[in-house]
C-alpha cells in the first residue's frame, strides 16, 4: 500500500469518526437543569395529560421507549458477539470472594470490573449489577471507591452475587475517553451486555436480577431497567429528577428525552420500571431535593395503574447530599433483602443496626482487572476514533 494510500484511508477515517460526532440533533438534547424545579413540575403535569388509564399508559410508555432507542442510534436486537470472560486473582473474605472479570461488549471492546459472590453454598442465587456515577478519589475512583466495594461485599455477603463495572473511560475502562460523544451509546451497550455475563453465570437466578447506582450510576440503573424486563428490583439512587437531566455526556449527550414526536424526562423513564419493585433514594441538597411531592407521587401513580402501587418506594433523606452514604446503603439492603430475598441479617449486629465491620477494603490495584500479569489482549480497540468505527457497525440503519 503506497505511502499516499494510507494517508488517504486515514483522513477518511478522521471525517467518518468526525461526521458521525457531529450527526447528533443539538437541537433535541435535554442536559444538565434544562428545567428550573417549577417547570419540571410543570413538564410532568403536561405528560400525564396524554394517558388515564394502564392502556394509554402503556401507549405512551412504547413511544417513550422507542425514543431512547432512537435516541440511541441503537436497535433492541443489536448484534451480539461472544463475550469470551476473563475471570481471575479470586480473593477469600469474611462471606464473600472477590474476583476480577473483564469480557467483551463488541469485538475488542472491554467491560471490566469485580465479581462479588457469597461464600455461602446455595442452589442458586440472585444478581446484582452495581454501577458507579463521577465520584473520584486520589486512590480509589468509580468502582473501587470505598463506599461502591462496601455496597457489593454487603450484598454477597447477604446472598448475592454482584458486579461492580466500569464506567467508559474510568478504571480499566479506559480505550476511549470518558466524554466520547457516543459514551450514552457505549454505556447502554456495555450494561446490557453485563446482564449478558450474569446470564452466562449457571448458578444466577435469572428472575431474580437487580441492579443499583448513584449519581450516573443511577442513570445507567434506571435507563437499563426502562429498556431490558430482565431487571427484576432497581435501586436508583439521588438521581431521578423532573428538572435534572444529567451533566455529562455519557447521562445526556444524545436525545432520548426528546423526538420530533415527543418530550419526556428521566421521571417518567424510571417509572417504566412499573410494576417492578423499585427504590428511589433522594436527599435534600441536589437536584432530588423534591422527590416526596413531585418525582414520587407521579411514578407512583403510574404503578397504581398496574394496581402495584405498593412496589415502588422513596427514602428521603432531607439533610443529607449526593452520595451512596451508609444510610442510602442500609435502605438498599433492606429493599433487596425484600424483594430477592436476600438474608438481611447477614448484616447486621446484635442490635439489629446494619454493621459493614466484616468488610475488607482492598488497594485499588488488588482490584485492577489489567495489569503486568494480565494484559489487554492485543486486538483491543484503542482510541476515540478506533471505537467510533467500531460502534458504527451497531448503530440503527
Amino acid at each position: 500500500m503506497t505511502t499516499c494510500l494510507i494517508l488517504l484511508l486515514g483522513i477518511m477515517t478522521f471525517i467518518s469518526g468526525k461526521l458521525s460526532a457531529q450527526s447528533v440533533d443539538t437541537t433535541l438534547l435535554r442536559q444538565g437543569k434544562f428545567f428550573t424545579a417549577e417547570e419540571g413540575a410543570a413538564a410532568l403535569e403536561k405528560y400525564s395529560a396524554t394517558y388515564d388509564d394502564l392502556a394509554s399508559w402503556k401507549e405512551r410508555a412504547n413511544l417513550i421507549r422507542e425514543g431512547i432507542w432512537e435516541g440511541l442510534g441503537l436497535s433492541p436486537d443489536f448484534k451480539k458477539t461472544p463475550l469470551k470472560p476473563i475471570i481471575h486473582s479470586k480473593r477469600t473474605y469474611d462471606g464473600y470472594t472477590v474476583e476480577n472479570v473483564a469480557f467483551e461488549s463488541m469485538p475488542g471492546f472491554f467491560v471490566t470490573g469485580n465479581l462479588y459472590r457469597p461464600s455461602q453454598q446455595q442452589s442458586s442465587y440472585p444478581a446484582i449489577l452495581s454501577a458507579h456515577g463521577h465520584f473520584q478519589g486520589e486512590e480509589y475512583t468509580g468502582r473501587t471507591r470505598e463506599e461502591m466495594q462496601r455496597r457489593c461485599a454487603a450484598l454477597a455477603r447477604m446472598g448475592a452475587i454482584v458486579f461492580a463495572y466500569d464506567m467508559v473511560g474510568y478504571g480499566d475502562a479506559d480505550q476511549n475517553d470518558h466524554k466520547h460523544p457516543q459514551a450514552l451509546a457505549l454505556q447502554t451497550i456495555n450494561s446490557i451486555r453485563a446482564l449478558d455475563f450474569l446470564h452466562t453465570l449457571s448458578e444466577v437466578d435469572k428472575g431474580r436480577i437487580g441492579m443499583t447506582g448513584a449519581s450516573g450510576g443511577g442513570t445507567q440503573t434506571f435507563l437499563l431497567t426502562a429498556l431490558d424486563d430482565r431487571i427484576a428490583v432497581s435501586v436508583p439512587v439521588v438521581m431521578v429528577s423532573a428538572h435534572f437531566f444529567g451533566g455529562c455526556v455519557c447521562e445526556s449527550g444524545l436525545p432520548i428525552h426528546q423526538s420530533h414526536e415527543h418530550e419526556t424526562s428521566n421521571v417518567e423513564i424510571a417509572a417504566l420500571a412499573a410494576p417492578r419493585p423499585m427504590l428511589l433514594i433522594s436527599d435534600g441538597k441536589d437536584w432530588t431535593l423534591n422527590t416526596p411531592e413531585v418525582e414520587y407521587p407521579y411514578i407512583k401513580n403510574i404503578y397504581a395503574l398496574y394496581g402495584k402501587a405498593e412496589n415502588v418506594e422513596n427514602i428521603h433523606l432531607p439533610d443529607e447530599g449526593h452520595d451512596y452514604g451508609i444510610s442510602k446503603r442500609e435502605g438498599a439492603y433492606r429493599f433487596f433483602a425484600e424483594h430477592l430475598d436476600l438474608s438481611l441479617e447477614k448484616v447486621l449486629n446484635k442490635e439489629g443496626e446494619i454493621d459493614e465491620s466484616f468488610i475488607t477494603v482492598e488497594p485499588h490495584k488488588n482490584l485492577q482487572v489489567f495489569d503486568t500479569r494480565h494484559p489487554r489482549p492485543k486486538y483491543a480497540v484503542q482510541g476515540d476514533q478506533a471505537v467510533s468505527q467500531l460502534l458504527s457497525s451497531y448503530k440503527k440503519k
